[in-house]
Order: C-alpha cells, then structure tokens, then sequence
C-alpha cells in the first residue's frame, strides 16, 4: 500500500480532483465546503485496476495553512502537484515544490487542471512551458504532466494509469519491526474510545498490541484496526491507519504523537541534524535563531545551534543542533523542515542523524563534524559501528532500530562490520563497537597499572573492587579480559598477564616462616594477627592472593594444603553419612572447637554445606 499527497493552490481544484478520483470528498470541515478551501489535512483512497489500494492526504495550499499542510506530508511516498491551468504557478506552488524536496520525496506527478476553463490551446502551452522552466531548477524536472479537467473527466484515466505505474516502481517500504504512527488526526466513536490515524511505517501493527503513545509515554491497547475503512488484523508499513485504542482517552492525544510499541522510541530535547537552506530565503541562519521545527506530523519551537558556522547563508546547508522547547519523539532518518514563527517563513529542512545528542556540542570542532558526516554518509558498516557505540553491548535488534535498516541492510552492514574489525560480537545476540570496547581495555589497563604499582604484593585487583571502579557489569569485564591476551583473570583476580608477586630475599624468608608455621600447626595455627606481626601484612596477604594460604574467617588461616585435606574429609563424611557436626570435625582433625566453627561456618559461606540445626548437610556446591 502506499499515499501519496496533494499539493498546490487553494483555487487549483485539488480536492475537486480527489474527489473525482476516489468518490470520497477530502474536505470533511463544513467552514471548507462553505468556503470551498482546504483548512486541514483530508483523507481519501483509491483503488487502482492492478487491485493496488493508494492512501491520498489532501493537503491545505492556501499559504495561511502551509503548517497544516507540513502535518500530512511527512508520510508520503509520492506528491500530485496540482496546478490550474487558469492561473499557472503561485508562489505557494514554489514553496510545496521547494518542501517537497527539502523531504526528500522523489517522485512526483505534475497535474495541470481546471483544463475546461481554457478554450486557447496556446494558453495551455503557455502554463507547461512555465512549470518546465519551473522543474528544470528542481530534481523534478523529468517527472510527468498531466493534464485534467475534474469536470469533465478529460484525462483521469491517463492520471490513473500514471499513478499506477509510479506506484509499481516505488521501492517497498522498509520493515524494521518498530512502528511508528505519527498521528494526524483524532477523534472519538461512542462506545469505542478514542480512535487515531495517520500513516504506518517502520514496522506492523496488529490488533491486540500493547502500545505506547510518545512523547507522554502514556500505554494502551489496540481494540481495533481500519486501513481505508476496512477492518484489519494487521496493518503494515506504507498504509494509512486507524488506531482504536484502550487505555488511552481522546483528550490524552494531540496530532504530532506518535503510536509506537513500548520501549522503542524515546522523546528528545536535542538532536543532531544536517540542514539545507532554501537558495532564495530571504534572511540568513543565525546561530541560536528561534525556529518552528516540524517531523512528522509533529512541530515544535526550537533554537538552533550552529556548530559549523555563525550564519548559513541561503541555498548553504550545514551541521546544527535543535535544541527543542519541548520533546518530540525523533528516530535517526527523519525529515524535517524549518520555518521562522514571525514573519511566517519556510527556512529550509534537513535529516535527523542523531536524535538523542545527549549534550551540547562544542562548535567548531572538526572531531565533532567528522563523526557527524560518517553518520550521515558513511558506509553501512560504519554506520552500524557509530550506533554500536556507548558504555555497553546492545542487542542487533535494538541496533536495527537505531538505524531503521531493513535485514537485508542489517546482514550487510553487520558482515561489512565484522570482517573489518569495527564491531565485536560478545555473544549471539550482544555487540558493540571495536572502539568503545578499546575505551573500556584501556580503562582496565589504567587501573591495573596503577595498583600494580601501589600494591606490588597483591597478585591483582579483585575483580569486584575493579568492577565498581569501573561501573560495568561483571559479565561485561570478565568478556573483555578473557578476550585480551595482556589480562587475565586468577582466582577472582584481574591482573596484566606480565604481572606476578616478586618477593624480595628478605619477604621470601619470612615467607617461608609463616608456611612452616601453619604446615607444623597443621589444624590449630597462630591467629593471622600473629602470622601478620611475624611476616609483615603484605606477604601475609600475598601468601593468600597466591593461595598458599587460605582466610576462613578475618583471624584464622590454614596453609592452603592442610585446608584442602580437611574440606576433601569433610566432603567424604557428608557423602557417607549424609551429615558432619562440629564434635565429629573436632575428633576427626584434632583442631579445637573454636577451629571446627569457623572452618564449617567458611564452608557455608561458599555453598559447600549447609547448616541445618546443629550439623551440616550438602550444600548447593559440594
């Protein structure tokens, strides 16, 4: 399915037009039947003969209207230019024509109507040649003229068949399961709720949906779905939709929302964009210049931030920040336009290439601009590595919708990433950039360098220590140092692999004092107090790091040999008997109550037993 707009002047017989083509007339308002203009946006359909339904938004051309009019054609795959021949190119033919560009919509169906009025066929010649010098200054200009009379029914057929194959040529509408709705138009049905229309993209919506409404975050369900007032399951990208909600009342939606599945789209108060000025506006882009920005079927005051230059002059285009007075809910690849609030003027328009900034840029700073041209022209591959930036993997999933590829352009982009070392694959479903995962390595490297070299004793940092100094997930930090060669991780410790605890002459006999003295007092050794006054604190500490040594509570350890002997004991009763208590530890090693305690009360701690009443049982890790 696909929709296209009606563009041109108030006189031009536009909605005259759309109602000749699809029987349905566009202007609903009585003010624009008794007044014969289009103040809003309309909404018509069109069954073509290949069975091919075309969505039609009318859309306002007096001047007075053209911010309505921006609403509507934000989701058009295609325009009808609709110019009367009695009265030839207007200046609000100018600016649709200029705006339809500045969106980036690149097919277009030029329509001389009102042709019954006209008896000279010169004059007729006349209006073409005017609106071919018109199209030869625009991308426009091989794209074709119709001529109609909406009156007589001279020239429809041609039209139809026009639009048929225009439609035919059109590439489908990308699917990357987010869908995005922007509202147009609300009402309420009694006994129904609140309804809202607009035209789908990005993904499918289907009956019984959870769904939220953005920039509110307000959440609902879809009771029912229309598209061109059938009733559907499923609604699928390129259709105009009509959204029956629960949940959510008429009054807590506005036209410019935007219906999306949760979690899938936030609102924004900054975004980066890249902007193109109209060749013939009148006043300059100033930095900071107060502006109206509309998206979609959305605006907003805004001010803009040049990061390039002082001023754009026109027909210029340049890098800028919107600074939004209130959020709107953008998506990278989102066309935009510009309009001055007073006098009423369309500046120029642009594409969004990073909605969510996150901070003000500095201007002037060629880092900066660079970053921002790869956004915007930068291969598939390097595109998906800049989204796969920041402080954590991200699923491939939540990377598409970042960047609204399709799977055949994620595919390509994801193997252009791999293969050139721009992106890491943590798991099946986690990457992340190759470049913020060299950020966290250095960080790591950093941090191990620095107490290395405070605590030359300790065989690394503990790993949780390390993990909360960094503020990273533990399965994140242990990805990376079991992928890096110059780190490694031993007995809960991370180190540079190059690292290793280096007694001197002196600690080493000391060293060696503390190990006979444990080994000879095998299950009833000196306190650690003790061992800490004969050794010294640090290669006390270093003895455990090293596991020659094992801590069972803050003032008793065992050599690390005599340890493992009496948990390998206590494992061989349990699996017997089914059960040890103190009294048979205590006769079975000799060591006194006091050490028979403090060793089953360790073994707890780590799930190798578990105490029930007064004896100890298998534990979860025995």
């Amino acid at each position: 399915m696909r929709v296209i707009g009606t563009a041109g002047h108030v006189d031009h017989g536009k909605s005259t037009l759309v109602e000749k083509l699809s029987g349905i007339n566009p202007d609903r308002l009585a003010e624009e039947q008794s007044r014969q203009m289009t103040i809003d946006l309309g909404f018509a359909w069109l069954d073509l003969p290949d069975g091919e339904t075309l969505g039609i938004v009318d859309m306002p051309g007096h001047r007075d209207f053209i911010e309505n009019m921006l609403a509507g054609v934000g989701g058009i795959d295609a325009a009808l230019l609709v110019i009367a021949a009695d009265e030839g190119i207007m200046p609000q033919t100018r600016e649709h024509l200029a705006i339809l560009q500045l969106l980036d919509i690149r097919d277009i169906v030029i329509v001389i109507s009102k042709i019954d009025l006209i008896d000279d066929p010169e004059w007729i010649e006349l209006v073409k040649l005017e609106i071919e010098d018109l199209l030869s200054r625009s991308r426009f200009g091989d794209h074709p003229l119709i001529t109609v009379s909406a009156h007589t029914g001279a020239g429809i057929d041609k039209l139809i068949e026009t639009l048929r194959h225009l439609l035919a040529k059109l590439p489908q509408r990308v699917d990357y399961h987010q869908p995005r709705l922007p509202v147009d138009r609300i009402f309420a049905v009694s006994g129904f709720g609140a309804v809202a229309t607009g035209t789908l993209s990005g993904g499918n919506l289907s009956v019984g949906d959870h769904i939220e409404l953005q920039p509110s975050g307000k959440e609902g369900r879809i009771r029912g779905l229309q598209s061109y007032r059938r009733e559907v399951e499923t609604a699928y990208p390129g259709s105009r939709v009509a959204v029956n909600i629960s949940g959510i009342s008429r009054s807590e939606i506005q036209r410019g929302d935007v219906l999306t599945h949760p979690g899938q789209i936030r609102p924004t108060l900054l975004a980066d964009a890249h902007f193109t000025q109209l060749a013939d506006i009148e006043r300059p882009l100033a930095h900071n210049a107060e502006v109206k920005v509309f998206c979609g079927a959305s605006e907003s005051i805004a001010n803009i931030r040049l990061l390039d230059d002082d001023t754009l002059s026109p027909g210029a285009n340049g890098w800028l920040q919107i600074r939004l007075r209130e959020p709107l809910p953008l998506s990278r690849g989102d066309r935009f336009i510009l309009r001055y609030p007073s006098p009423a003027e369309t500046i120029g328009g642009g594409l969004i290439i990073n909605p969510h900034s996150g901070r003000r840029h500095k201007r002037f700073q060629p880092q900066i601009i660079k970053e921002l041209e790869l956004r915007l022209s930068g291969s598939p591959g390097e595109r998906l590595a800049l989204a796969a930036r920041g402080d954590s993997p991200q699923k491939l999933s939540d990377l598409q919708k970042k960047l609204g590829y399709s799977d055949d352009e994620l595919t390509i982009a994801l193997t252009e990433a791999l293969s050139s070392g721009l992106i890491k694959r943590l798991n099946a479903r986690q990457f992340w950039a190759s470049e913020s995962w060299q950020q966290l390595v250095d960080s790591i490297m950093t941090a191990l360098r620095s107490f290395h070299a405070a605590k030359p004793l300790r065989l690394g940092m503990p790993r949780p220590e390390l993990q909360s100094r960094l503020n990273v997930k533990l399965n994140l930090l242990d990805s990376v140092v079991e992928h890096e060669d110059h780190l490694t991780l031993e007995t809960n410790f991370v180190r540079l692999t190059g690292h290793a605890i280096r007694f001197s002459s002196e600690q080493d006999e000391r060293a060696k004092g503390v190990m006979q003295l444990l080994k000879a007092e095998a299950y009833t050794p000196p306190a650690i107090a003790e061992l800490n006054q004969i050794a010294g604190e640090d290669v006390v500490r270093a003895l455990a790091d090293l596991r020659q040594i094992v801590h069972v509570n803050d003032s008793i350890a065992f050599a690390a040999d005599n340890y493992d002997q009496l948990v390998a004991e206590i494992r061989r009763h349990i699996s017997e008997f089914g059960e040890i208590d103190v009294k048979t530890l205590r006769d079975k090693s000799g060591a006194s109550r006091k050490y028979a305690i403090a060793v089953l009360e360790h073994l707890d701690s780590l799930g190798i037993t578990q105490r029930v009443g007064d004896v100890r049982m298998r534990g979860r890790n025995l």
